[in-house]
């Protein structure tokens, strides 16, 4: 699927049928078509250009995600107050950021997409007011919310109070955490406070190649330290998803990308109030797989691939991984067991031997916490000689980080 390309807006039949005179309603209804069809179909120089780069719009990205037909938008007229460095002149409909309710599978969810073309995606008050308003519309109705990500950051010429808008957004993130889902899509280079709200929330998808994450960029970097560093380098989606793991997946294309979020949220509940999604199975409930006898080596010493052994437990063998890249020691999913979603942990002997690290522990105890505050039992496959030895992991905090780990098993109230 290739992103939404649209021709050059008409505004023929948007106006109401005009008689000789037109009442004062049947005017301000014509007012408000225009307005709105001219906000909704501002084709830009910058927005034609993207699309002829292969990007796609922020509204495009969200007709990619949801189900077809099934977006409202909020605030399609907001624009922003700022006053000086020729701001007064330069309003534009939205303010940055399109934002609103749909459906994803004809269930409801809330999304906001940061619009690039506008002021470069950058944050300023009115844009913050509109992420927030549809935040705490989404924690009220227990529904959940998806932020997609194209920004560079505070707004420069509002100042402090676009800074401010980030402080409300972090506030929200966390008031919603453990009780919505919340997922965020790297969609486009992201800077600043641009990259903390992703970083507070439960899943983050980065289109390789596209979508990017640092606090400072690399112009920043290479004044400040003298360093000379790449936009892959620093921050791109292969660093992300494999050495910070700040990540969780790796999309190739936004397409691929709205086809995971998708997938992802057909395993998770909208909130913590309602059980996962449950999907009736063909598999028998009985069924014996003897190749699983064959699959774990009678030596000790032979590695296997414990996805491997998942999968073949697992409803129609389907196992959705998370973090594949990160910490490749553990293995740590979704998939469904009889119809009902299950959290998997799994110790991966092909790597380190199954050993637990720094990085294992992390990935392992924040994804048991998460199936805990949303209802998801967690199935353990155990085949580990304990915890990675070596003096860079004890100076790096192993015991600190390992802990973490232990108290996250003891902490879960799921079975």
């Amino acid at each position: 699927m290739s992103p939404v390309r649209r021709t050059t807006p008409s505004l023929e039949g948007v106006e109401a049928p005009q008689r000789e005179a037109a009442t004062v309603s049947e005017q301000k209804i014509n007012q408000y078509r225009k307005r709105r069809f001219q906000a909704l179909h501002t084709d830009t120089d910058a927005a034609n250009k993207r699309r002829a780069s292969g990007k796609a719009t922020a509204r495009d990205r969200i007709e990619m995600l949801l189900d077809e037909g099934s977006f409202v938008e909020l605030d399609v007229f907001a624009t922003h107050r700022a006053q000086g460095f020729g701001m007064e002149d330069r309003r534009i409909a939205g303010d940055g950021v399109v934002a609103g309710f749909g459906e994803i599978d004809r269930r409801p969810v809330a999304v906001y997409s940061y619009d690039a073309t506008v002021f470069g995606g950058s944050l300023g008050e009115v844009t913050a007011e509109k992420i927030v308003k549809v935040q705490e519309l989404a924690l009220r109705n227990r529904v959940p919310i998806i932020g997609i990500n194209d920004s560079g950051g505070a707004r420069i010429q509002e100042g402090v109070v676009a800074l401010a808008g980030y402080a409300d957004i972090f506030y929200r993130n966390v008031r919603s955490s453990g009780v919505i889902p919340q997922l965020s899509v790297i969609a486009g280079p992201c800077t600043g406070g641009a990259v903390y709200s992703p970083a507070i929330t439960d899943f983050i998808f980065i289109v390789a190649g596209q979508g990017y994450m640092f606090i400072t960029g690399p112009e920043v970097i290479k004044v400040v330290t003298g360093e000379a560093v790449s936009f892959d380098e620093l921050g791109g989606g292969q660093v992300h998803n494999a050495t910070s793991g700040v990540a969780h997946f790796l999309p190739k294309t936004e397409q691929e990308c709205a086809a995971a979020v998708r997938k992802l949220l057909s395993y998770l509940p909208s909130s913590n109030n309602e059980r996962p999604p449950f999907v009736p199975t063909t598999d028998d409930l009985e069924r014996a797989d003897p190749e699983l006898q064959t699959i774990v080596p009678e030596s000790p010493n032979k590695p296997y691939d414990m996805r491997e052994v998942v999968s073949r437990v697992l409803d129609s063998r389907e196992f959705f991984e998370v973090q594949p890249f990160f910490a490749p020691n553990i293995v740590v999913g979704l998939g469904r067991l009889g119809g009902h979603v299950v959290g998997i942990v799994g110790n991966q002997p092909k790597v380190l031997a199954g050993a637990i690290d720094i990085n294992a522990s992390v990935k392992a105890a924040r994804f048991i916490r998460f199936c805990d505050a949303f209802g998801i039992p967690i199935i353990s496959f155990v085949d580990v000689p304990g915890y990675l030895p070596g003096r860079d992991q004890e100076h790096g905090g192993i015991i600190r980080h390992g802990a973490k780990l232990l108290y996250a098993y003891a902490e879960a109230t799921v079975p």
